[in-house]
């Protein structure tokens, strides 16, 4: 079993996450403004319609886990597996099946975190972006609000709108999750076991602010109505070795 020290802390392979609260938006954005974004990383986007890919926006609070209770937000790009060749000639992905089939992961390009200790481990064992921010959860309303500031300036402010009940009781989902951080890209095998998801389209509420990444979001197209929104009250994760690329 693999195992990393972090400040002083013995961390073992794979880390778990027993108890965590999430809350996504997903956006249609245009594909060659999404590639000028992740440019450094080496990543190719997926197109899911002509021209078009998926930007996620995630809020989560860490409940209960091995890197400790803390507040996280994140910027994600749906990318094409590495090594996948030229696009195909037929086109982008068109359903959920093709989309499954085709190995297509998220790409993390941007994650503030608002503690050291997981700061540390998500850059030395992984390679994420994370660094550290001011992150305001707001979970307790029926409206579930994340405000992040970065260096005393607003980042976002993020509002989702809690949808219908989705039954997916035992489910667990594995994903492939990629990071890109001093010149390396990593892939990071993902699981997640959701419950309490709710599920709605559109949604969302974004607000920007004259952040960087602000700025970033802003020539992607948002604020815009979002595709889709979900939450889940509850949901445990896993997070693999990652492997360099």
């Amino acid at each position: 079993m693999a195992r990393h020290l972090i400040q002083g802390r013995d961390v073992a392979m794979p880390v778990r996450v027993r108890d965590a609260t999430i809350c996504t938006a997903a956006y249609l954005v245009r594909a060659d403004a999404a590639r000028a974004v992740i440019a450094y990383s080496g990543m190719d986007i997926a197109e899911v319609l002509p021209g078009r890919t998926v930007c996620s926006l995630a809020f989560v609070d860490y409940v209960d886990g091995d890197l400790d209770t803390y507040h996280e937000f994140g910027v994600a790009f749906m990318v094409r597996p590495p090594g996948s060749g030229p696009v195909s000639p037929k086109g982008p992905i068109r359903n959920l099946a093709e989309l499954r089939r085709s190995g297509t992961g998220v790409f993390v390009h941007w994650l503030p975190v608002d503690q050291g200790f997981t700061l540390e481990a998500g850059r030395t064992i992984w390679g994420f972006p994370k660094e550290l921010a001011a992150i305001d959860l707001r979970l307790s309303s029926p409206y579930k609000r994340c405000i992040v500031r970065k260096d005393d300036r607003l980042v976002i402010d993020l509002l989702v709108r809690p949808g219908v009940p989705v039954t997916a009781a035992g489910a667990t989902f594995a994903l492939d999750a990629y990071s890109h951080l001093d010149g390396v890209t990593r892939h990071i095998p993902w699981t997640a076991s959701p419950r309490g998801i709710r599920v709605r389209p559109g949604g969302a509420l974004v607000r920007l602010g004259n952040h960087p990444v602000a700025r970033e979001l802003s020539e992607l197209g948002l604020p815009k109505r979002a595709v889709m929104t979900a939450t889940c009250s509850r949901t445990a994760m896993s997070f693999g070795e990652a492997k360099e690329l």
